[in-house]
């Protein structure tokens, strides 16, 4: 039987905690065998929770170890490029969460060092794409079901965190859009077909957290985006919601139109009494998004094992070009092209 791909993980944060119990308990295929954290507590964590016994503090040991065949990177955004870099030039395959970078070029420099290592993996955790509902609808679309496609509203709405980790996260998140509609971006660009974005327009408030003006972020965004072609695309990002998490998409098209996620529903369980109709809602995106991480994870040691990839570094690279023309639109106040 083939062995194992051996895997390493860099960055136990929250997601972290959770891609890495993916590989240790959940993904067939692989077998988490280090860890990477400067944080003494991660990597404990990580030895008595998930028996892992390489465990490293500095990352260039880690990504050299020659027992490891890919990494995963769940690392802050301002070290992925690098990170995935080091990652590939050590010879292994790399799994990167979003957003690959904060800047343009510096998202088409790994491009091309992935292009000098035609044999190894190199992929974005664009993780909505491997959510079922998301790919019934982008199959949908590929059949004719509501004719040409061309329009798309999308929305990351995350329930108000009163402790504010958004507004201590936002010095170097990129802003509301490129750490949250950074997804919806992607689905859009996923189903119209991938056109080019050729100009883009933002507008946002701030409704809750007036620290965030210091950092020139917002806490609701709305974006618009237009396509070659004639498609456009309208986003709309918030981290104040009252209800909890809600994650939406609505293709517009030539025959018709299909939605995602409208609502917020836990379940399918409604409840009718005297105060009202009610029904459960989502607390946040693991919730809503579980089963789709570990399919995404099941996706990456698939593709390291021979299967093809369904995402590539330029569909990272270009998510990373329409959100950096949105933020400076929200910044300026004026349209923006997107070259």
């Amino acid at each position: 039987m083939t062995a194992p791909l051996r895997v390493g993980i860099a960055g136990l944060g929250r997601l972290g905690k959770r891609h890495a119990e993916q590989l240790a308990r959940r993904t067939q295929g692989a077998q988490l065998v280090a860890a990477c954290s400067p944080v003494a507590a991660e990597l404990a964590w990580a030895r008595e929770h998930l028996g892992v016994a390489s465990l490293h503090e500095d990352f260039d040991t880690f990504v050299r170890n020659p027992g490891l065949d890919a990494v995963v990177l769940v690392t802050p955004t301002t070290l992925h490029a690098g990170q995935a870099i080091a990652a590939l030039e050590a010879g292994k395959h790399v799994f990167i969460e979003k957003p690959l970078s904060l800047d343009v070029a510096t998202c088409e420099r790994v491009e091309a060092v992935a292009h000098q290592h035609p044999g190894l993996v190199a992929m974005v955790g664009f993780v909505r794409r491997f959510d079922t509902s998301y790919a019934q609808a982008r199959a949908d679309i590929e059949a004719g079901a509501i004719g040409r496609p061309f329009l798309v509203r999308s929305q990351t709405c995350d329930m108000n965190d009163a402790d504010g980790f958004f507004v201590n996260f936002a010095p170097t998140s990129g802003g509301i859009f490129m750490d949250c509609s950074v997804h919806d971006i992607d689905l859009a660009r996923w189903m119209l077909g991938n056109p080019k974005a050729t100009r883009a327009f933002a507008s946002g408030t701030i409704a809750l957290h007036p620290r965030l003006a210091d950092h020139g972020d917002v806490d609701n965004g709305l974006a618009i985006v237009e396509f070659e072609g004639g498609a456009r695309a309208v986003f709309y990002a918030s981290r104040t919601m009252a209800h909890g998490h809600e994650t939406s998409t609505e293709v517009i098209g030539t025959a018709g139109a299909l939605s995602v996620g409208v609502g917020a529903h836990r379940d399918r369980l409604q409840t009718r009494d005297a105060s009202g109709v009610h029904h459960r809602v989502l607390s946040d995106f693991f919730e809503r998004f579980g089963d789709a991480f570990r399919q995404e994870i099941e996706h990456f040691v698939a593709a390291c094992r021979g299967a093809a990839p369904v995402l590539t570094l330029s569909d990272a690279t270009e998510a990373t070009r329409i959100g950096q023309a949105i933020t400076r639109s929200l910044k300026s106040g004026l349209p923006e092209v997107i070259k």
